[in-house]
């Protein structure tokens, strides 16, 4: 079997700001709706799982919270046009025979963690669709990292990769599980995790190569040959042991909705509804098709 898990805000987020100024004739907001079927659309036509979810964020994590008060506090509100969305991504998502899920308290890549977890148990094949950092560390056997980037695709044309293990290395310059060692020294700013003052992804994955592991040096700053950096690590020991902590994922938490739950059933009728109140003209025509409908569609300015 083959699990998709995708990240629900981000591909949301990031359709929101790619597609501009597209409304649909009433003067509501479509553009991350439309961005978002297009991406899962051409998911699951690329990976062809045997099974799928969007993953939604459902609240900060207590642990994370106790370590840094201040986690995440930085960000921006979600702009309005995009929140008046989320409902209709939703209702698209399930359409297209999709499962959302989510948990109350918890983040996403938790989620997607322990959905992962539990389908390698199974000996099932993950393809994990999101530009998460944390993520990558979960990457491994039967774990792969969905992307369109262009900097990942090794040919243009090809138009997605699958990134296992040596692709991974290769963009992170340490293997998969040190990638948390790599975020605990450099901090995120997305995030609002301070790291060590001065050390970037090259510093700090230079320092992981030579010494294995954050906490190592953590504990044994004089490992450090560089008298400047290791006074800088030094003074920053107890704040690398909690960003250890808090750029660690959650692999074990309850599932919403079982694994076995998890098929692919598109709703054509549905798609029809929504492709007429968006106002997708070749989805709706699509679909139609699909539905055994015999309409027309509306005249109008329909994308």
């Amino acid at each position: 079997m083959r699990l998709l898990l995708v990240d629900g805000h981000y591909y949301a987020y990031r359709s929101f700001f790619a597609i501009r100024d597209l409304t649909n004739s009433c003067g509501e907001p479509t553009n991350a709706v439309f961005g978002f079927v297009k991406a899962l659309r051409k998911m699951l036509a690329d990976v062809k799982p045997d099974a799928a979810a969007v993953v939604w964020d459902a609240g900060l994590p207590e642990r994370r919270m106790q370590l840094l008060p201040s986690y995440k506090q930085q960000r921006d509100e979600t702009p309005d046009d995009l929140a008046r969305q989320f409902p209709v991504i939703e209702e698209a998502v399930s359409a297209l025979g999709v499962h959302n899920v989510s948990l109350p308290g918890h983040e996403a890549d938790d989620l997607i963690a322990s959905y992962a977890a539990a389908a390698r148990e199974g000996q099932a094949e993950v393809v994990i669709a999101t530009n998460d950092k944390d993520i990558y560390a979960l990457v491994g056997e039967g774990v792969r990292v969905y992307s369109t980037n262009k900097t990942d695709l090794k040919d243009p044309k090809d138009g997605f990769t699958l990134l296992g293990p040596l692709e991974v290395e290769e963009k992170w310059g340490v293997p998969p599980g040190r990638i948390p060692d790599v975020l605990a020294l450099t901090g995120d700013a997305v995030d609002n995790i301070p790291g060590v003052e001065g050390v970037g992804p090259k510093t700090a994955a230079k320092l992981v190569r030579e010494h294995g592991s954050t906490a190592l040096l953590a504990e044994n700053p004089a490992l450090i040959n560089n008298e400047k950096l290791r006074v800088k690590v030094a003074a920053a020991g107890e704040r690398l042991r909690d960003n250890l902590e808090l750029v660690r994922l959650d692999c074990d938490l309850p599932l919403p909705v079982a694994l076995p739950e998890l098929n692919i059933s598109a709703d054509p009728a549905a798609v029809v509804e929504l492709a007429r109140k968006c106002e997708f003209r070749s989805l709706l025509a699509e679909y139609e098709k699909m539905a055994g409908e015999a309409t027309s569609v509306a005249q109008g300015e329909l994308f």
